[in-house]
């Protein structure tokens, strides 16, 4: 995909191994040390988080040129990339550990999975997710992707602080039956925890992330059940958004703004 630069920011693909380092690095600082997951005894030596997966997939890229870190320019925002046609020649997708993705197969065309999504603390404006969502919308139309999806997460493992925010999901914003994934029989849990009377739609809206809200407003669904993950102190739903939502939304504003702007374009 292009580099698209906006004042000192530019967002691109990693092309280099140091460069996935400096992303895996800047997950670390927001997973670990942020947000309270805990590392094994390698990743906490290395100071990055790392799994199988990085190996294969694509990542995404803000970076700050007029900062340095080990002679690079500095990484501030990451997403990581995977689509279904490069997941089926390796390992998978990682959201199956926690999901069963059968239903997905229902779903024709290319799909992608979205992960590791982070912002430097010094750097989390609207700037830099805006780069993030202009990056992913140019990889989505590159690579005429129909469906997105990947976990999103609460922070905490105690679904009751969050029961209407869960709940205003379940009922409100599941996905279609036919490709909707489920948690995995054994990490299921439930959503709807309250019933539709029971809880305050703006109270679930202070408990959802940003990020989670943030698919919402471009037609976001979620499968059945959530998942606790104990590593990353998190709930984890999986989130889904058809690309059509996005492009229609948001491609005049993110993508053709570029073009009307001048802004720099490389290969």
């Amino acid at each position: 995909m292009s580099v698209i630069t906006e004042a000192n920011l530019d967002i691109r693909l990693a092309q280099t191994a140091e460069e996935v380092i400096q992303a895996q690095r800047l997950r670390y600082r927001v997973f670990y040390e942020g947000m309270g997951a805990v590392p094994d005894l390698s990743i906490a030596q290395t100071g990055i988080d790392e799994d199988k997966f990085d190996e294969y997939c694509d990542h995404l890229l803000v970076i700050d040129k007029q900062r340095q870190k080990d002679g690079l320019n500095y990484v501030v925002g990451t997403y990581r990339l995977l689509r279904r046609s490069i997941a089926r020649l390796n390992d998978g997708f990682y959201s199956a550990g926690e999901f069963d993705l059968s239903r997905l197969d229902n779903y024709e065309g290319e799909i992608v999975e979205l992960g590791r999504s982070c912002v430097d603390e010094k750097y989390r404006g609207k700037a830099v997710m805006q780069l993030l969502w202009r990056g992913i919308a140019q990889y989505v139309m590159e690579h005429k992707i129909g469906l997105m999806f990947g976990c999103a997460s609460f922070p905490g493992t105690d679904t009751s602080v969050m029961a209407s925010a869960l709940s205003f999901l379940a009922h409100y914003n599941a996905a279609p039956s036919e490709w909707a994934p489920q948690a995995l029989n054994e990490r299921f849990v439930k959503m709807k925890i309250l019933k539709k009377k029971q809880f305050d739609t703006k109270q679930a809206l202070r408990e959802m992330p940003p990020l989670i809200k943030g698919y919402l407003r471009v037609g976001g669904v979620i499968g059945n059940g959530c998942v606790i993950d104990h590593q990353f102190n998190s709930i984890d739903v999986c989130m889904l958004v058809e690309t059509g939502n996005v492009t229609g939304r948001y491609q005049r504003h993110y993508l053709d703004k570029n073009q009307e702007t001048a802004v720099q374009v490389t290969q």
